[in-house]
């Protein structure tokens, strides 16, 4: 079932992406017109490749789209090819320094290395991954991080800043160009929100390679989405941005979560349950806090883009029900009202009125999921 196209009746919401050139992170596309993807990056040994994968399977249900793995040594690249004949998502690999982990990983499974050219040695070492990287199919991600700039772009610049970590992803992406390699994206990440936008204003303007976003090393849960949210969000409203993570102390689920809560609140994906509801006051007729946080565990297995508001009073219920999918607004005495479409459609106490959203919701979603598979199965 299409997505409805508001910004063609409301111009005002619609956001006009930056040009980037296209790549694959395996069947993933990044870049272009490819919706913008949702990574996170696991948290286990690599080593153990049991609790590697499950991690993986976990991030997969949440709705990753891409999932990076470390591979610090030769142990983790061992591991790394069950680990990427398990997932069902692509892969990237995270290198440093060592050039052979790099090789080892593409051959592997890797569908994306992350690693900068310039950190692994001699040019022979830089060609050896990049001819590793094309010989398997792999992309690759330079990662610029304002805590690990290169000595002498801090030496000329006295400090991390936008210019610096722009001159060193270009510097970098030179020299993938220059071995003729094009399958890569850039990110240039700070834990300053500042400096993290800036950079990347200055490198959208300076290359058409896709960017992936993030505020790296953000914070906690609650603190480090607020500021992914901002700094990102800043960015993709601007059109900038083909792939993101937000980076949290947290469990990498969480990333996902918000990640796709980020891109929801933009119109930029439309996966899953978007709860519209209301901080509550004296008027509710139901407690709305606890209602809505019922829900968001109740429907997070929800895949399908769908629309619900959840308002405590006749105040403003009515009006946000017009414009979502499902609706429910209390209306005093044990009771509220649910709608479907906009269009009131039965009367719900308050006892039930859980029980009955989520059935009404799985039910709209299965029926999409039904209209979707009938159309593939007419063209």
């Amino acid at each position: 079932m299409a997505v409805e196209d508001h910004t063609k009746v409301r111009p005002w919401r619609a956001i006009d992406r930056r040009v980037s050139r296209k790549i694959r992170v395996g069947n993933v596309e990044v870049g272009g017109d490819a919706p913008i993807s949702v990574q996170s990056m696991t948290n286990t040994p690599t080593s153990d490749a049991r609790a590697t994968i499950d991690q993986i399977r976990g991030l997969e249900e949440a709705g990753a789209d891409i999932v990076r793995v470390s591979c610090p040594d030769e142990d983790s690249t061992a591991a790394f090819r069950t680990i990427a004949r398990e997932a069902r998502v692509p892969l990237v690999a995270d290198i440093h320094f060592h050039y052979k982990r790099g090789i080892e990983a593409a051959e592997a499974g890797a569908a994306c290395l992350r690693i900068n050219p310039g950190n692994i040695g001699s040019m022979d070492r830089v060609k050896d991954v990049v001819s590793a990287a094309r010989n398997n199919g792999c992309s690759i991600r330079i990662g610029v991080n304002a805590g690990s700039l290169e000595r002498e772009l801090l030496e000329k610049y006295g400090e991390p800043c936008p210019d610096a970590m722009v001159e060193s992803a270009l510097n970098h992406a030179r020299i993938l160009d220059d071995l003729g390699f094009h399958e890569y994206k850039i990110s240039v990440k700070a834990s300053d929100l500042f400096l993290t936008v800036a950079a990347y204003q200055m490198l959208a303007e300076a290359t058409d390679a896709p960017l992936h976003l993030g505020v790296t090393e953000a914070g906690g849960l609650r603190s480090g989405t607020i500021k992914s949210a901002i700094g990102m969000g800043s960015l993709l409203w601007a059109g900038i941005g083909d792939t993101i993570r937000v980076s949290l102390s947290a469990e990498p689920v969480e990333e996902i979560r918000a990640g796709y809560d980020m891109l929801k609140a933009l119109g930029l994906r439309t996966r899953g349950v978007n709860i519209i509801a209301c901080p509550s006051c004296a008027r509710q007729g139901f407690d709305v806090i606890r209602t809505v946080e019922a829900l968001e565990a109740r429907l997070a297995h929800i895949s399908e883009p769908i629309s619900l508001s959840i308002i405590g009073c006749v105040v403003n219920g009515p009006g946000e029900a017009a414009y979502t999918d499902l609706g429910f607004t209390g209306g005093g005495k044990g009771a509220g009202m649910l709608y479907f479409a906009g269009q009131q459609t039965e009367k719900v106490s308050n006892e039930t009125m859980i029980e009955r959203i989520v059935a009404a919701v799985e039910d709209k979603a299965a029926k999409m999921r039904a209209d979707r598979e009938a159309l593939a199965a007419a063209e």
